[in-house]
């Protein structure tokens, strides 16, 4: 189920207590944001260690976004991903 958020006149977006506490997001936790179409962001969150992944990483998740809104992606059974999931 979905979680929304409205944006303040300051800009500023409340991300859920939920997601906060799961994701361990506290105050001075850098995001990373992605636009990846006109009405579509992603968050990422940054570790300093893993800043040059964390970005690789981001690259990648939009990347694989504009194939699957173009039609190229690869369907699969639930057994046949888990077979994939598991070479990784």
């Amino acid at each position: 189920m979905p979680k929304f958020a409205k944006l303040s006149s300051k800009g500023q977006l409340v991300i859920p207590k939920e997601y906060r506490e799961k994701m361990k997001l506290h105050e001075g936790t850098v995001l990373a944001i992605l636009k990846v179409k006109d009405d579509t962001l992603i968050l990422k969150k940054v570790e300093d260690v893993f800043l040059k992944e964390d970005l690789e990483l981001t690259k990648e998740v939009v990347k694989a976004w504009k194939e699957i809104e173009r039609g190229e992606f690869t369907k699969l059974s639930k057994k046949e991903f888990l077979e994939e999931l598991s070479k990784w």
